[in-house]
């Protein structure tokens, strides 16, 4: 249950307290009005006269608060509060209200005091309360700390061939980070190969670090590792699976239990963006262009345009971004040349098709580009009558699925855990999905036998996954189309 400590009842501190008394967890006001106290206690908050600025109230009171709020009218008085509540409980989530006329000098050992000021010239009660009173305001006081205890260098991992809601999650973290005086790097393994991903780290100018592989990682050089939108080293990336994790912020629901010193993991929301974009607007972090632009970008992608798996969380964080960001380059990233091997394998997946009732598979053969797949997969899904589509072809000893939904009750991500999760790793969402199965004794077949190869493999991958579709009811039948898969389709296919 969070705990909230306030010290002193100016008028900012009695329309803070009415609004926080409403909230869930405990609240506790100190005053040395006993005018006050008296109101509040007969409007059934918990308040205690005294002295705010007396440190053997303060360590009367026991175990330490989540958050402390110094919200008196003097600014002498808030100053002095601050100084105990900082030096008696230095792991808590302190706010310091400036109070009325104060001074520069006073201002500045404040700032030096408490996480978050509160400037009467131009704070508003909305502004206060969305800072203490957040659902979840303590996740971002927790974060803060974890960034300050680090020592060294942070290394933020995003899955493996991020998508854009991974790189602008992985920068905005970074932000954040810097925001606290801590060096901080965003890292990845595999390919940005897509069109518009390749775009958009481009013309935001994101400056990201790529390891070719596991055997060039030296994590010797980070103090610290984070990982964001995906939960577990290992698997969505090529970390070793015993490393140890400090900070994990995520919105895929996990498959397994999540450690690490700070867990942010909500898969309430849509986008592991909207966490982050919380996280900076909580804290007060000035947002800068590219960081709006990268967060307000990787929100749109994982919810296609505010239409899959949208929550409330994920318009009301696009709204806070908007203004900040760079919509012209939003455009430009949306509207990339597309190379003559997407063209050719879509043409591939168009002239390999083969349908059944409104499911549509198709295998295209050797790959040079493997998110090519999940275009063909997206335009195939255009076809008239068709709602399922699977398109799939073989890189590196490796077959890769994309497969899409529109418009049908079955759940893809459980259809491919169901097709191919014994044999390869498979999930995703509702309508997005997709796995990756190795070739085995296959992938030793040589190059000018690909057309076998081809055929052996459309033989195993279209037949097990007509084979499942047919065996899943429509409606209400086993498998639900709200449902998430426990495994990311971010590692598959390089997005979300």
């Amino acid at each position: 249950m969070v705990s909230r400590l306030v010290l002193g009842c100016g008028p900012v501190g009695q329309t803070l307290v009415e609004a926080l008394a409403e909230r869930s967890g405990d609240l506790l006001v100190i005053d040395d009005a006993s005018s006050r106290v008296e109101a509040l206690r007969d409007e059934k908050v918990s308040a205690s006269l005294g002295d705010p600025t007396d440190r053997e109230t303060l360590e009367e009171r026991g175990d330490d608060p989540n958050v402390v709020v110094v919200a008196d009218r003097d600014p002498d008085a808030n100053l002095e509060a601050a100084r105990n509540a900082r030096e008696l409980f230095p792991d808590t989530y302190v706010i310091g209200y400036l109070g009325r006329d104060c001074s520069d000098a006073q201002r500045a050992e404040m700032a030096a005091l408490v996480d978050h000021v509160i400037d009467p010239t131009d704070a508003v009660v909305e502004q206060i309360l969305a800072v203490v009173v957040g659902e979840n305001a303590v996740l971002s006081a927790n974060l803060q700390r974890t960034l300050r205890a680090i020592e060294g260098k942070l290394g933020v991992f995003m899955h493996d061939n991020p998508d854009p809601d991974a790189i602008a999650s992985a920068v905005a973290l970074c932000r954040i980070a810097d925001s606290v005086g801590l060096d901080c790097e965003p890292c990845y393994f595999g390919d940005i190969s897509h069109q518009e991903n390749r775009a958009f780290v481009n013309l935001l100018d994101l400056d990201l670090r790529n390891f070719d592989s596991e055997a060039e990682l030296d994590l010797s050089e980070f103090g610290a590792i984070a990982l964001v939108d995906h939960s577990r080293p290992g698997v969505n990336d090529q970390l070793p699976e015993d490393t140890p994790v400090d900070i994990v912020i995520d919105h895929h629901p996990p498959k397994e239990p999540v450690e690490a010193g700070f867990v942010d993991l909500r898969s309430d929301v849509g986008a592991t963006s909207t966490l982050l974009a919380e996280h900076v607007q909580r804290l007060g972090i000035e947002l800068t262009e590219d960081v709006a632009t990268g967060l307000l970008y990787g929100i749109r992608v994982d919810t296609r345009d505010f239409s899959r798996e949208v929550a409330t969380a994920d318009f009301e964080a696009a709204s806070y971004l908007l203004p900040h960001a760079d919509v012209a380059t939003l455009d430009r990233v949306e509207s990339p040349s597309v190379s003559a091997d997407t063209f050719e394998t879509m043409a591939r997946a168009i002239r390999n098709r083969r349908v059944e009732g409104t499911v549509l598979a198709s295998c295209v053969g050797k790959l040079s580009d493997r998110d090519a797949l999940a275009q063909a997969a997206d335009q195939l899904l255009n076809m008239e009558s068709v709602t399922t589509t699977l398109v799939y072809g073989f890189r590196n000893g490796t077959v890769f699925v994309s497969a899409r939904a529109r418009g049908t009750d079955v759940d893809l991500g459980e259809t491919m855990r169901a097709a191919f999760g014994q044999i390869g790793s498979a999930g995703g969402h509702a309508d997005m999905a997709g796995a990756q199965i190795s070739l085995g004794l296959l992938g030793e077949v040589e190059q000018e036998e690909e057309a076998s190869l081809a055929s052996v493999v459309s033989e195993v991958i279209t037949d097990r996954f007509f084979e499942t579709i047919r065996s899943v009811p429509r409606g209400d039948g086993e498998y639900s189309r709200g449902g998430e898969a426990s495994f990311d389709a971010t590692v598959l296919e390089g997005e979300d």
